[in-house]
């Protein structure tokens, strides 16, 4: 369920808040020029995502679109049988709604907060209507489309060559760079829905990553103890994402 509270604002050109009074952690806004944000924050409506709220489903129109404050948001691709694997992830990093970027209306996969998140939420037709004005935001917010749409391909190209085990770290390395912690609170049940496989082979994963001392997990929580060990334990993937972001960052720059 989402919860509401107040619109951010700025106590500062460069000290901008969320609707608690804390500073707003999504790199997107924080990274506006002063007056595309004064544009865009009166629009901004701060929320609460509870574990598991479905921001959108397959299909969907997209009356609304998230900048991701804390927490993490899963994009999955759903099949007709119901089954269903995780495609991308979005921390603070990000934005959530890149369809409308690109002028398109509907939703082609389901996003969901893995963990407690809190976003920045804005209307569709507003947001549409401030990327004619805001040449920064919509240069940022395409720049993130192209980042989603590499994580989206290696993901497909790592669910298909690497073993359970190698996906795991892979994926607990990106979560925990996401949320800015060792400690990822997430089921056995949830980490196979979102690697595409069985609970019993994420059960086996999970526990070659914990007798060789890289993670410990218990019901609901999984955390890293030895992150360069698992850096090591990792598919080539979380690597190769990685560089590509850090090549482009410098490109933005």
């Amino acid at each position: 369920m989402a919860n509401k509270t107040r619109t951010p604002s700025r106590s500062s050109p460069t000290q901008p808040l969320d609707g608690d009074g804390n500073h707003i952690h999504n790199e997107i806004l924080n990274g506006l020029p002063p007056g595309e944000a004064e544009l865009l924050f009166p629009r901004l409506e701060f929320v609460r995502l509870s574990v598991h709220h479905a921001l959108h489903e397959p299909g969907d129109t997209l009356k609304s679109a998230w900048f991701c404050n804390s927490g993490l948001i899963s994009i999955l691709s759903v099949f007709p049988d119901g089954k269903s694997v995780e495609v991308g992830l979005v921390g603070k990093e990000g934005f959530v709604g890149l369809p409308l970027v690109a002028g398109f209306r509907t939703a082609p996969t389901r996003a969901i907060a893995q963990i407690e998140a809190s976003a920045f939420r804005v209307d569709s037709e507003k947001l549409v209507e401030l990327l004619r004005e805001c040449p920064k935001l919509e240069r940022k917010l395409q720049q993130f489309s192209q980042i989603m749409a590499m994580q989206v391909t290696q993901i497909a190209a790592c669910n298909r060559l690497h073993e359970v085990d190698e996906r795991l770290a892979r994926w607990l390395l990106m979560s925990a760079d996401r949320v800015g912690s060792n400690s990822v609170p997430l089921t056995q049940e949830f980490l196979a829905q979102m690697l595409g496989t069985r609970r019993s082979s994420v059960s086996v994963a999970a526990g070659i990553l914990e007798r060789a001392g890289l993670i410990t997990h218990s019901r609901g929580d999984v955390k890293i103890i030895a992150r360069e060990k698992l850096e090591e334990a990792a598919c080539e993937c979380y690597d190769l994402m990685n560089a590509q972001m850090k090549e482009w960052q410098a490109e933005a720059k």
